[in-house]
């Protein structure tokens, strides 16, 4: 979890009562959509504050911009900004002060939020983003005295592998002829078998590779790699709708191996998913991006110039908690508790 924000204060003769605000929640923790989040609110004051307000906000947004050309056709271009954005929550708790005051010292607020039961995961790359924080602020008569923003991990649930179901297990095979030693000829293939291919968050994914080289040549490097191909929605100024794809490499492993001519090999390789990731989807499931996932196997072959693929779709999901529990994906479970209501 990320801290941010920190203690913001004018230069106000009154604001120098308040010495300190702070919010304590779990270290690290991951809210899974749906789960509640429970925190204090932990102010320190110099001396007496009169007509306080004292409050905690949960907000949840998403945004994507990026630029592209037009009138690429005619004798000059410009840059066509496309945004878009998203308001995912936005709740706020009041803390009551008792008599309209409070006395100089510590002063100490619990409070929890239920999460809604969709949202998307925690997010960021070079032309989107979807963040949530929790932010506390201390108020007098007419002036913010201090505030604390810190900023939260969210896993967004799906059920996007019961509307997509795949093999299981999952077998995908690549093969290719390929030209060496001028005159010779030969066969590569590639196949890349899973028991499953619908994984969760912090999950580790194990796959088995098998290479079957009927050339005269050496296999020595075989490269796997797992993408997240995402798609943007954006809008021009002018209302007209646009789509960007954009791919990034999550994970890569390389398998370092000597395969002889005429052999087959078998390689067993396992990735740790990350705790936090954006669940697969499609654009009909979503207001500004979607996301799909992609194992890729290649085995580069320098003596002929070429190179084999084999692909396999990944999904990502996540199932929403029980409605009646206040839980945390990551860092134990909370209980249960009636004032979990927000």
């Amino acid at each position: 979890m990320e801290e941010g924000g920190g203690c913001f204060s004018a230069s106000h003769p009154s604001m120098s009562v308040v010495k300190s605000i702070e919010l304590v929640l779990p270290k690290d923790a991951v809210y899974l959509a749906g789960s509640c989040i429970k925190g204090q609110v932990l102010l320190t004051l110099n001396s007496t504050l009169v007509d306080p307000i004292v409050k905690v906000e949960l907000m949840g947004r998403g945004y994507v911009e990026w630029s592209e050309e037009s009138g690429a056709s005619r004798d000059y271009s410009r840059d066509v900004i496309c945004n878009n954005k998203a308001d995912y929550v936005h709740k706020t708790k009041r803390f009551p002060v008792e008599d309209n005051w409070l006395s100089a010292g510590s002063h100490t607020f619990d409070f929890h939020f239920n999460l809604p039961p969709r949202l998307p995961s925690t997010f960021t790359s070079k032309i989107g983003h979807v963040f949530y924080f929790v932010q506390a602020s201390c108020m007098g008569r007419e002036h913010i005295l201090a505030k604390k923003r810190m900023y939260l991990l969210v896993q967004g649930t799906s059920d996007f592998h019961r509307k997509n179901p795949l093999q299981n297990p999952l077998s995908v095979e690549a093969e290719k002829e390929v030209s060496y030693n001028c005159c010779s000829r030969g066969a590569v293939c590639l196949q890349i078998q899973m028991e499953k291919n619908t994984f969760t968050p912090g999950e580790r994914v194990i796959f088995t590779t098998e290479i079957r080289n009927q050339t005269s040549k050496c296999i020595k490097t075989v490269i796997f790699a797992l993408y997240a191909h995402v798609q943007y929605k954006g809008f021009t100024p002018k209302a007209g709708q646009r789509l960007r794809v954009d791919s990034s490499e999550l994970l890569r492993q390389a398998a370092n191996t000597q395969i002889t001519p005429f052999n087959t090999t078998k390689i067993v390789s396992t990735f740790g998913l990350p705790q936090v990731l954006s669940v697969s989807s499609d654009m009909r499931d979503s207001e500004i991006m979607s996301t799909q996932y992609e194992l890729v196997g290649t085995v580069h072959l320098p003596w002929s110039l070429a190179s084999i693929k084999a692909k396999v779709p990944i999904i990502i999901t996540s199932t929403p908690p029980d409605s009646d529990r206040c839980q945390l994906q990551v860092g134990g479970v909370l209980p249960a508790s009636e004032d979990c209501q927000n």
